[in-house]
């Protein structure tokens, strides 16, 4: 893939975020207000100093009226995306491409989904897209291929692969406890995990991320001007965006081992940010851990890990929140939960008091020094979908 990257050429001044669970008592409206009041004040600017604004939701929104009525904008710029579940950074990568572009001096992304008073429970796309892509499946059936294919290629014993899920979601339960943005805050060990009814194959009901409602938001500016701003900038390492063309679904060699999108997306980026050995050199990540099968092939999509031996690590505790390279601190799509728009920037966020050093006590990640931190959305199912992987860091080369 070609592409020039706009390293250290953008950075984010200020982040919001406001607690993703069931908010029946906030409307769509009131979360994308205040998720865009967090990220101004964290900025210390108003909303007449943002240039232009991306929306980023999948379900919650057609325009970008969605954002300006609420927020009463006047004659400024705001376009609406949505890249199923990558939407929230597809949001951020254009503010940033604006910005580093010239054509803006500021501007801000926001995402959100309020979908729990809807019914929505993420199974399936309603209305039934017309766009030749196949949603015939559940999210949670075309996953759960993952599993089996993994143990049969690897040689894994299927009941000790079955463990090494349940330990994922486990992580991903223990570090979501810490955190008082989370939507499910309860640690849940392996054996109780295991012991749950099968919803898709292998898979139960905590092996799958929960949907949720919230809002989150980024400012935008250039990296020269940060510090007019704040002292402690997060600099834009590198944006990749794969969308995939659909024949994993009708090639008879991909076997569900893993997902070639996010492989692209994760060199690509790791080329404009100038990374060689990620497990090394990035301090945390946040990854789609849709579903536990999806965290453990990312592992080794990412380059985490080597092909067939992201069991062994999870199992040594090499992506724990003190392990070799901490994955999902702020407790992932499992624990945190998944409003479609929004998660990107959520993701961004955890990375955002990571490396500032704002993160609280007990969940604040030992590899700091190291600077960088990696962001991965990945939507559609195995075989047809879309991927981003963002890089961020807190001080320019």
């Amino acid at each position: 893939m070609g592409s020039h990257g706009i390293k250290d050429r953008v950075a984010i001044i200020g982040m919001g975020c406001t607690p993703f669970r069931e908010h029946w008592d906030r409307s769509t409206d009131d979360l994308m207000v205040d998720a865009v009041t967090d990220g101004l004040d964290n900025a210390g600017v108003a909303k007449a100093d943002i240039d232009a604004w991306w929306l980023g939701t999948a379900q919650s929104g057609m325009s970008g009226i969605t954002l300006a009525a609420p927020l009463k904008l006047e004659g400024r710029p705001v376009t609406r995306v949505e890249n199923y579940c990558a939407t929230g950074s597809e949001a951020l990568r254009q503010a940033c491409y604006a910005v580093a572009s010239g054509a803006y001096d500021m501007a801000a992304a926001v995402g959100v989904e309020k979908v729990k008073d809807s019914g929505y429970q993420g199974l399936n796309a309603f209305p039934i897209p017309t766009d030749g892509t196949q949603r015939t499946l559940t999210a949670a059936a075309m996953f759960s291929l993952v599993a089996p294919a993994y143990a049969q290629r690897y040689g894994v014993d299927p009941d000790e692969l079955r463990r090494t899920l349940a330990r994922i979601a486990s992580k991903n339960h223990s570090n979501g406890a810490k955190n008082p943005r989370a939507q499910f805050r309860r640690e849940m060990d392996v054996d109780a995990i295991c012991k749950m009814p099968a919803v898709a194959g292998m898979l139960s009901v905590f092996d799958c991320a929960g949907v949720a409602d919230g809002a989150a938001s980024a400012i935008v500016v250039r990296a020269e001007d940060a510090h007019r701003y704040t002292d402690n900038p997060i600099y834009v390492k590198a944006l990749s965006f794969v969308a995939g063309n659909g024949s994993g679904l009708l090639d008879p060699d991909y076997d569900y081992t893993h997902f070639p999108e996010c492989e692209w997306a994760a060199n690509d980026a790791y080329a404009q940010a100038g990374i060689t050995d990620p497990r090394a050199e990035l301090a945390m990540a946040e990854v789609h851990d849709c579903f536990t099968p999806t965290e453990l092939v990312l592992m080794e999509d990412l380059g985490f890990s080597k092909r067939g031996e992201s069991w062994q690590d999870c199992e040594a505790g090499v992506f724990d929140l003190h392990g070799e390279l901490p994955v999902n601190t702020d407790g992932g799509l499992k624990s945190f939960g998944h409003p479609v728009g929004a998660s990107g920037l959520r993701m961004l966020f955890e990375c955002w008091l990571q490396l500032r050093g704002e993160a609280p006590d007990d969940r604040q990640i030992d590899t700091i020094d190291r600077g960088l931190a990696l962001t991965h959305n990945l939507g559609g199912y195995p075989g047809e979908m879309v991927s981003f992987v963002g890089i961020w860091g807190n001080s320019t080369d």
